[in-house]
């Protein structure tokens, strides 16, 4: 069979994918066998719809022996003329053994392999090789002496090393510099590079136009666009009498932070630089050693910049590129200014690739848009919340045990003209709970926010319950793990987005330790503290917790316990509000006045507030139920009531004003919101 057969590594990467459309633009090419994982095959397949049948999966992996290829797959590939090995880890970040099994082993599989076919094998290196080496490094260039700093550029070093040592191969080396998004496009799958620092240009762009901006002339680096790149390889691999060469894929000038800075700065609306600090100015940041460099890499990882990128991002070596040069001489490839495309990566990166880009509230309403998980929805303060958060533009996911009541709620929101949609799912159900997430992800796409409102609750004095354990098992099941399995499940989704907010509908007698209530306020204590020590966790990842410290309120809840209730409750709607208000503003925790009365209580006069919950623990007895009263005698009970003197009506307890000179003053108060 006549044309060219290729074998292509990392295929479904960022250059490889765009390499491989630009083969099978070539005439003369008959197939193309792309080395994919097999967990990369859904990947593979969406990849190629927009290739043709000439491309086939050849399922292996880089970093399993003989790249999980057996013989008689091998046999099958027929002649192949150019193994193109474009796979590798390229993230600095990652640990030593995992680069070391892919980049170094992996490439003497490719080697192997390439032998084994009699094929060209055309591997693409980085100028990671030159290390630290201070001067000239030119394509001949291999071992000056150069220090090799991190895991990835000694991993990359070697595994050039095992190409150039490998008796009888037919070769060519191509060594890109740090490879941007499309010059035309802007198109780019991954944060790298310059765009770790984009995000704190992002931040410099809420400042007034006219504040005067100075950088130091630091973070010399070398760009070059993904296009270029491509071209390139697609016309060296193919150029005659290149065996044996390396080629470097660099541009003519390196790029310092003050170039990307001008680069990007009228797209993202950044202030104009005025001036430069001398180079000294960002040592203490980028020579930092110690404890020092520890809190500087805290720092980094705060804004999303990881630590060992400071370490490597002033680029010693000046490259050149003879042999580039002549070869693509007569091609028309040649890599375009970075100030021409700048604008174009920036705008990519905003759209697409923005951490903050979730967090990013709509100008019509911090709600709208927004897709909201609310458990419990069926009734109380969960419909309640999802009916108010609906009305101000949010995508409510309604979930419940109760199918009937859902569709119910889901009615009434879309009649008001809101967006909603029921999942019957029981949160103590780990299926149920994994079933519902995927099919909402898959559905719609994205989470913003789950409101933890599912919730039980048991009014019984601990002396009634020393054979009841398996009332405190099934409150904490809902509660607690319930809330827990949900939080589980939308974590790596809102670590991938880098957003996520949870709200648990708390209760205040984790402040005031109500009597009677020895299952139920554990178990909301136990979920407060699990967002404590999370959130504390999740920071970097903008994933933060709310716990609202909700009052007594008027749900179905509350009903067992009748008149026992020792405050007043609250409409469903008022506690929806106080829902809103931590999906909006995301506080901590949202207090009661009561609430921060009893927690101060417990603080300043531990005696005497214990003695008041145990006169309220002596006045407000067990529910009929906790008393063992059968339903027949509660049904006397109530007979022998109808048969009495009816009694003037209680008088509702009035409610407390707090008068607004207090409420100003506790937000002054940082961590106390009423």
């Amino acid at each position: 069979m006549s044309g060219m057969r290729y074998v292509v590594t990392g295929g479904t990467g960022f250059i490889g994918s765009r390499l491989i459309g630009r083969l099978l633009a070539r005439p003369d090419v008959t197939a193309v066998h792309v080395l994919v994982r097999r967990g990369s095959l859904g990947r593979f397949e969406r990849l190629a719809r927009d290739w043709d049948d000439r491309v086939h999966a050849l399922v292996g992996d880089l970093t399993d022996p003989d790249l999980g290829l057996t013989d008689a797959t091998v046999a099958e590939l027929g002649p192949v003329d150019h193994v193109v090995h474009c796979a590798a880890i390229y993230d600095m970040t990652a640990p030593e053994n995992r680069q070391r099994a892919a980049n170094v082993e992996g490439t003497r599989a490719v080697i192997a392999l390439s032998r084994r076919l009699g094929a060209t094998l055309h591997h693409v290196s980085s100028i990671a090789v030159a290390g630290t080496h201070p001067g000239v490094f030119t394509e001949d260039d291999v071992d000056v002496g150069q220090e090799l700093p991190t895991p990835y550029h000694r991993t990359k070093f070697e595994a050039e090393q095992l190409v150039r040592a490998a008796d009888g191969l037919r070769f060519r080396i191509y060594r890109p510099a740090v490879v941007v998004g499309d010059s035309r496009t802007g198109e780019i799958d991954k944060i790298d590079g310059p765009y770790y620092f984009f995000g704190v240009l992002s931040a410099l762009a809420a400042l007034p136009r006219f504040t005067p901006m100075m950088l130091p002339d630091v973070g010399r680096t070398n760009l070059v666009p993904v296009d270029f790149v491509v071209d390139a390889l697609d016309a060296l691999m193919h150029a005659d009498g290149r065996d044996g060469q390396t080629f470097h894929l660099t541009a003519p000038k390196n790029t310092g932070l003050r170039g990307i800075y001008r680069g990007v700065a009228r797209a993202a609306g950044l202030p104009p630089l005025v001036g430069v600090l001398p180079r000294a100015a960002a040592a203490p940041l980028l020579q930092a050693s110690g404890h020092a460099k520890a809190i500087r890499n805290m720092a980094a990882t705060q804004l999303g910049i990881p630590g060992e990128v400071l370490d490597v991002v002033e680029l010693a070596p000046t490259f050149t590129s003879e042999h580039t040069d002549e070869a693509l001489r007569d091609s028309g490839i040649s890599v375009p200014e970075f100030a021409s495309y700048a604008p174009g990566l920036w705008r990519y990166w905003a759209e697409h690739l923005d951490p903050n880009r979730a967090r990013q509230d709509d100008p019509a309403g911090p709600l709208v848009g927004r897709h909201v998980v609310i458990t419990g929805a069926s009734s109380g303060i969960g419909r309640a919340s999802a009916v108010a958060v609906a009305a101000r533009g949010a995508t409510v996911f309604a979930l419940a045990r109760n199918a009937e009541a859902l569709d119910d709620l889901i009615a009434e929101i879309r009649e008001s003209g809101g967006d909603a949609h029921a999942f019957t799912c029981d949160v103590t159900d780990p299926s149920a709970v994994e079933h519902t997430v995927k099919d909402i992800l898959g559905r719609f796409g994205h989470v913003d926010y789950l409101v933890n409102n599912a919730g039980r609750s048991i009014r019984r004095s601990v002396t009634a319950s020393t054979d009841r354990f398996h009332d405190y098992e099934r409150v904490m099941a809902v509660n607690y793990f319930g809330a827990v399995r949900m939080v589980l499940a939308l974590l790596p989704h809102w670590r991938e987005r880098r957003f996520g907010h949870v709200v648990n509908v708390s209760s205040a007698g984790v402040q005031a330790n109500n009597p009677r209530y020895s299952a139920y306020i554990p178990s909301k204590a136990a979920l407060d503290a699990f967002s404590e020590v999370v959130g504390a966790e999740t920071l970097s990842d903008h994933i933060t917790f709310t716990n609202i410290h909700m009052p007594l309120v008027k749900t179905p809840m509350i009903a067992p316990s009748g008149r026992l209730n020792p405050a007043p409750a609250i409409s469903p709607e008022h506690a929806a509000a106080m829902v809103v208000r931590a999906l909006v503003d995301k506080p901590a925790r949202i207090d009661t006045p009561i609430g921060t009365v009893a927690d101060l209580g417990m603080y300043l006069t531990p005696k005497l507030a214990r003695r008041v919950l145990h006169q309220l623990y002596l006045g407000f007895p067990d529910s009929a139920a906790a008393q063992g009263i059968a339903e027949n005698d509660r049904a006397h009970s109530a007979t022998r009531t109808l048969e009495r003197k009816p009694r003037p009506p209680r008088r509702p307890v009035p409610s407390v004003r707090i008068p607004s000179a207090v409420k100003q003053a506790v937000r002054l108060v940082p961590g106390v919101h009423w």
